[in-house]
Parts: C-alpha cells; sequence; structure tokens
C-alpha cells in the first residue's frame, strides 16, 4: 500500500526541515510543508548591488544515485535571470523567468517517458510585479514570494508558498518556491504591521510523474495514478488572508488566517478489480497560525503553530469509499540557533503534528514528532562545512545531508555533497533508502 499522506507529513515536518507531503504521501508529520533546508546567506553581493541591468545566476548540477541501479539522476544547467526599475518615487517593478536543460534525460531511459517530458526543459515566470507606495500602504500585484514563517527552513507557517517538490526537498528553499498571483496589501504604523492577501489564481506545488525519483507514492504493477486534478480557476478557489504582526520589548510575535485550496495534494483512492487507482485533488482548507521569535544574543528562540481545517488523509482501511479521512491538525515547532566561536552555527528544532480528531485507520500516530539538527562553519580559504541531520521520533527513518561549499572568487562558488536517507520503508525518509546520492554544483551570481 502506498505511503500515507500522515507518514509523509511526518517525516517531512521531520525535514522540518525541509518540507514534502502529497497528502497520501504526505501524511507525515513532515508534510512537504514542513522539510528543512538551507537558510544560510548566501554570497551574492552583486545581486545586492542597487541599479538597473541583468541579475540572477547561472549554474550546472549534477548528481549520481549510488544505490543500484546507479545513475546520473540530474545534470541539469539552470539560469535565471531577472531586473528591475522604478517609474516615480512611488512605484518600483520587477521581472524575472528561470531557464531549465536537464541532460541526464537526454543520455539515458532510465525513467518513463513522462517523467522525461515533465522534468527535461522548462521555462518558469519567478517574480514579477508592480509595488506602489501611498502614505504607511505598500501595494504589490502580481507574481511573488509570500513568506510568513519565521523558523529555519521550517514551511509550517509558510503556508502560502508553493513548492517545486520533484527534488523531494533537497534543493534551497529560495529555488523550491514557486511565486504565487497574488495582491498584496501591508500597513505599517509603529511598531505594528498588518497584510492583507488576496490570491485570485493559485499555483500549486509540483510533484513531479510517477516513476521520478522522488515521487511521493510508490509505483508497481497493482498501482495505477490518474492526471492531477487541479482547481477551477473560479471565485470558489481564490485564496485569501490577512497576517498582523507586532514588535515588543525584542518579541517579534504574529497571527494569521489564510484560508486556500491546498498547495499539497491528496491522493484519492478507489479500486479498478486488484489495482489501486489515485488521483491527486486538492482540498479546499482554513489555517490559523502563529509566529514568534526573539533574540538573546548569541540564542535565538524561533516557534510558531498552525492549526488546519478540512485537510484530509489517506487511511489504510481497504472497504474505505475513497481512501481517505478529514482530520483537523495542530503543527508546531519550536527551535534555538545558536552563533558559536570560530564563525559556527548550531540549529536544533523539535516539531509536532498532532491530530485533533485521530482515526485508528490512519497510518500516523495520532502525534507525530521529530527534530533537526544543524551545523555549519567557515573553513580556511574560503571553504565552508554543513552538515543537516532530520529525524522522526516516531519511527528509524532519516535524513543526513553532509556538504562542502568552496567560494573560489568573487561571485564564484564550487559545492559538493551527499543526501543519504536510511529507515522504515513507510518512513517519510525511509522510502528513498535506495536513492542516496552524491552531487556537485557550479554557480556564478552576477
Amino acid at each position: 500500500m502506498p505511503y500515507s499522506k500522515s507518514t509523509f507529513h511526518l517525516s517531512m515536518l521531520a525535514a522540518c526541515l525541509v518540507s514534502l507531503s502529497a497528502h497520501a504521501a504526505d501524511d507525515d508529520l513532515l508534510s512537504r510543508d514542513a522539510l528543512f533546508g538551507d537558510d544560510l546567506p548566501k554570497l551574492t553581493s552583486s545581486q545586492n548591488n542597487s541599479g538597473p541591468g541583468i541579475k540572477g545566476f547561472i549554474q550546472f548540477e549534477a548528481a549520481r544515485t549510488i544505490a543500484e541501479p546507479e545513475h546520473w539522476s540530474k545534470l541539469r544547467s539552470r539560469a535565471e535571470l531577472g531586473t528591475s526599475g522604478k517609474l516615480g518615487d512611488s512605484m518600483k517593478w520587477k521581472v524575472g523567468a528561470r531557464f531549465d536543460y536537464d541532460f541526464a534525460y537526454a543520455i539515458n531511459d532510465f525513467y518513463p517517458s513522462d517523467v522525461e517530458k515533465n522534468q527535461r526543459h522548462g521555462i518558469e515566470l519567478r517574480e514579477n510585479y508592480l509595488d506602489y507606495s501611498y502614505g504607511n500602504w505598500d501595494f504589490r500585484f502580481g507574481k511573488q514570494h509570500v513568506v510568513w514563517g519565521e523558523m529555519v527552513g521550517l514551511f509550517f507557517a509558510d503556508v502560502v508558498s508553493a513548492r517545486d517538490l520533484r527534488e523531494f526537498v533537497l534543493p534551497e528553499f529560495d529555488q523550491m518556491r514557486i511565486p504565487q498571483w497574488a495582491v498584496r496589501a501591508e500597513y505599517f504604523a509603529d511598531d505594528y504591521h498588518a497584510e492583507l492577501l488576496w490570491i485570485p489564481v493559485a499555483s500549486y506545488d509540483n510533484i513531479g510523474k510517477p516513476g521520478s525519483e522522488f515521487y511521493p507514492m510508490p509505483t508497481s504493477s497493482n498501482v495505477r495514478y490518474l492526471q492531477e486534478i487541479r482547481p477551477q480557476r473560479d471565485a470558489d478557489n481564490m485564496n485569501y488572508g490577512l497576517r498582523l504582526s507586532t514588535l515588543k520589548n525584542g518579541w517579534d510575535i504574529s497571527g494569521f488566517y489564510y484560508r486556500s485550496t491546498d498547495v499539497s495534494p491528496t491522493f484519492y483512492r478507489q479500486f479498478d478489480g486488484p489495482t489501486a487507482v489515485y488521483q491527486a485533488r486538492h482540498d479546499r482548507i482554513n489555517q490559523y497560525g502563529s509566529t514568534l521569535s526573539k533574540d538573546f544574543g548569541d540564542v535565538v528562540l524561533k516557534a510558531e503553530g498552525v492549526y488546519t481545517t478540512g485537510r484530509s488523509f489517506s487511511v489504510l482501511d481497504l472497504a474505505d469509499s475513497d481512501g481517505v479521512v478529514r482530520q483537523n491538525t495542530l503543527d508546531w515547532a519550536v527551535g534555538l540557533d545558536f552563533t558559536l566561536p570560530a564563525e559556527s552555527r548550531f540549529n536544533v528544532q523539535l516539531f509536532q503534528r498532532r491530530y485533533s480528531n485521530y482515526n485508528a485507520t490512519q497510518i500516523p500516530d495520532k502525534e507525530e514528532n521529530g527534530y533537526s539538527l544543524l551545523f555549519n562553519t567557515k573553513l580556511v580559504n574560503n571553504w565552508e562545512a554543513q552538515a543537516i541531520f532530520i529525524s522522526s521520533l516516531n519511527r528509524t527513518d532519516w535524513l543526513l545531508r553532509p556538504r562542502l561549499t568552496w567560494n573560489f572568487q568573487r561571485n564564484w562558488r564550487l559545492m559538493v555533497g551527499a543526501d543519504l536517507f536510511k529507515g522504515d520503508p513507510n518512513g517519510l525518509f525511509g522510502r528513498y533508502d535506495q536513492k542516496d546520492r552524491i552531487y556537485s554544483e557550479v554557480r556564478y551570481t552576477f
């Protein structure tokens, strides 16, 4: 039976530092809206310069899956280009696009044709918006990132963002996020900030096609997948939300409400004889959340919680008519970020998903728990080392991500690392036990 959404959520949650989920696969506490990435500052000094001109990066990424059968799983060239400017004193604009071509799908026939068509090449609009300021109000119209979360690499409260999950939660978060077509209004007054958000046409998570390297559901002869159903573009499927925040005595506190069609899909199930037929659909959900952060010098405390209603999760009951059950969930996380001597940093985070109306036929436990550890340090000659470990406390599966980065020239970097999975095949990370890979990346930023 395919992995449940809960298992997927939990593990993801754990990744919590990472984030993933496909409600039938994203049922784990770690949902795809919750995995660990890397929020460490990037060497993009050129991008920080003001003024006109084309800015962005060009990079080449290579990844080789080392489990049998060993194969190249990525040989991708990526260019992300953008420019910005002003239209008078109160108006600004930005346009950007991304271009991909993956040679791995040209040199081998390891993947199904649908996967090749989906991942061989692509052109994607990135942030494309117009800003307007009037008094204490700022307005943004267009395709944009909206980040509400406070945690380090955690997506719990980052409820607005859609994500490209075709590589699980392994890419950097800024590369995973898919911008939303939105109208955003922000009001600033002393220590208070209010944000109104309207998304008339939503973007959704890109989970790829069955048979891809990190598709969240298994493939076999007795399992079949129908085409994903994405909501119609009408008034019933518009998303909207309100976020209020304040800064008092060093405490940064926010609360929000968000009504949306879930960016992450739920896999509904039927049977055609002995064959299980799954179809990814998107539930209509409500989310109530809060975040806080406080700087205590060399230690930063961060926490967030989100209560969600309307989302469905996979069940083990084969007699269930659609293979899912609706559940209300509370996701929370708390973390400490330590600044250490010798330009080092250590981060620890604990997280949990709790089901308020738990159904005994669900795959996850009533409470799914996990933790993440991150250590980063500067080495000699512009070298930097980092390791991330994410694990479920309910299960034995984990993800370990060591890497080295060499900033060998201004605006150039070389990165080498590994993505190592281990544990129960029903766990979020354990399911990818045979997907261990080594990778490298060369990037030029301008």
